[in-house]
């Protein structure tokens, strides 16, 4: 290639030379008017920077096998879409693939494909075995579908030890009653009545507030009430009754005579202490604890029989939750017969032990139920799946006839846990009749009317017998969900730590747990020879 210059420098013609002899030439003509040798300079130099690369790309296209040109027009034709078409060509290899993978989506695994277990050795066999597109597509895919089952069954796996490990008893709060109970047996003063005799008229005193709390957990218990009592404005107004089972009495009596919560008053009576808790007035609960099939639901293998394949996690997840144990056991039924074990008591907040109190629980007694009897809140108005949008058609089977005949299916539900009970409004209906009745019915249906234990059937009871109370007094849900809005636990009255991860358990959420072992005794000797959640 040679650069010209005519004399009067108002043009430049570039030649070049091909092998087959012939000349092209490119003449640049420069406008009539004066140029100054500087700019005449740079476009030289412009030039002599482009020039060799043009020459590069043509060696290039020549290298390649494609045609000879014979013209800077040819060349700028075949140049052009190296340059231009790169864009096109990856569009059409993306579509091209795409087209593959919709074809292998819809045909079955070649039988005996190796699959790689992993991506390294997906691209060792790439390599070794020559695949074509569609041989990959097919091993990519039989990965994909290899990963999720084996993520599936982990999921499900996991559910399952999440399971044992909620429905067990924790080797350190096994410890603790084991040895409060011994406490008692050679202890004068872990036997001494609760609470003394001077003040066993309290009991009774509708002046005083009065908290029920029905559980087997010694640690727990104590929580409840020491959260209750250091939150109070009024702790001498305070008098909690303390109902546990034949086992856990010596022990929980232990706990609170050795551990006095003055100036409250707390009284602990066992299951067997109660006279009207007799097979006559509790017939049903008799039936679902010795009915064998209720037993092996509750007690059984969860697994055997199931079809996972049709079921989700969340759904599997459910229905492990609907098979707690805890369901069949007296201890959570009891609150319904609340009126007749305390036949004396006018107005009474019932307590879950797996909350604890933030806030002065007084002015709940001053709540106008409106000639209601449960004062309860209510969980169909938030925005999360898991708690706070529930209705009846969460908890029943609305294609069982009888269910679909009486209830409403978007009809509000309610939560257990932290609810004031008007005794004296109570005592005028037939709520533990219902409640018994719709027992029945279900234990005749095999349980396909509902499976998730005291709720459902209190769903029924209560009927028409619900005033709702702030949300702001009773927060739910801390032990089903990671993503609970801390600022919101810190300014709930009462929060429920419903759902398996129970703060006490291992499996509980760490970012939850301090809001509970703020309230637990480290220094005892009891918790301390226990190691209690050490950590």
């Amino acid at each position: 290639m040679q650069l010209h210059f005519s004399p009067s420098m108002r043009s430049i013609t570039i030649s070049s030379s091909s092998s087959n002899g012939f000349i092209d030439l490119m003449k640049i003509k420069v406008a009539a008017r004066h140029i100054s040798y500087r700019t005449l300079f740079h476009t030289i130099l412009i030039l002599a920077f482009l020039l060799p690369f043009v020459f590069i790309l043509t060696a290039v296209v020549t290298l390649e096998g494609v045609n000879k040109c014979s013209s800077f027009d040819c060349l700028g034709r075949r140049l052009g879409p190296r340059f231009l078409s790169r864009g096109d060509d990856s569009g059409r290899q993306v579509r091209d693939l795409y087209k593959i993978l919709h074809q292998v989506n819809t045909e079955e695994i070649p039988h005996g494909l190796k699959v790689p277990d992993s991506f390294s050795h997906l691209v060792s066999d790439m390599k070794n075995n020559q695949y074509d597109a569609r041989t990959f597509a097919f091993v990519l895919r039989a990965m994909m579908e290899k990963f999720e089952r084996d993520l599936r069954e982990s999921r499900f796996s996991e559910l399952m030890n999440k399971h044992f490990a909620a429905s067990s008893i924790p080797k350190g709060i096994h410890c603790l009653s084991l040895r409060l109970t011994d406490e008692y047996s050679s202890n004068a003063h872990a036997r001494k009545q609760l609470p003394p005799p001077e003040l066993l008229p309290l009991l009774s005193n509708n002046s005083y507030h009065h908290f029920i709390l029905s559980t087997d957990n010694i640690l727990a218990a104590s929580v409840v009430v020491t959260s209750t009592v250091q939150s109070s404005l009024k702790p001498e107004k305070i008098v909690f009754h303390v109902i546990t089972d034949k086992k856990t009495y010596a022990g929980m009596h232990s706990w609170f005579a050795l551990n006095p919560v003055s100036p409250a008053i707390v009284e602990v009576k066992g299951v067997h202490q109660f006279d009207w808790l007799t097979r006559e007035n509790v017939p049903v609960l008799e039936a679902v604890e010795n009915h064998n099939g209720i037993r092996d639901y509750y007690h059984g293998n969860h697994v055997a029989g199931a079809n996972l394949s049709d079921t989700t996690p969340r759904r599997f997840a459910s229905k492990l939750q609907a098979r707690s144990p805890k369901y069949i056991s007296l201890l959570n039924h009891l609150r319904i017969y609340i009126p007749e074990l305390f036949p004396n008591l006018d107005k009474v907040v019932f307590l879950d032990d797996d909350v604890v109190i933030q806030r002065d629980l007084s002015p709940l007694w001053e709540i106008n139920l409106g000639g209601k009897i449960n004062g309860a809140v209510e969980t169909c108005k938030g925005d999360d799946e898991w708690v706070m949008s529930k209705h009846f058609k969460n908890y029943f089977n609305f294609s069982h006839p009888l269910i679909a005949k009486h209830l409403d299916p978007d009809e509000c539900a309610w939560a257990y846990g932290m609810n004031i009970f008007d005794l004296r409004a109570w005592r005028k209906t037939k709520i533990r009749e219902t409640y018994h009745s719709w027992l029945k019915e279900n234990l005749k249906s095999n349980l396909t009317m509902w499976k998730l234990g005291t709720l459902p059937p209190a769903l029924i009871a209560f009927k028409g017998h619900v005033h709702p109370i702030d949300p702001s007094w009773h927060m739910l849900g801390l032990g089903y969900q990671t993503n609970t809005n801390i600022e919101c636990v810190k300014k709930a009255a009462v929060i429920h730590y419903n759902g398996q991860s129970k703060p006490w358990l291992q499996i509980g959420f760490e970012h939850l747990r301090p809001f509970w072992t703020k309230y637990v005794n480290y220094s005892n000797d009891f918790i301390r020879n226990c190691h209690i959640l050490e950590s």
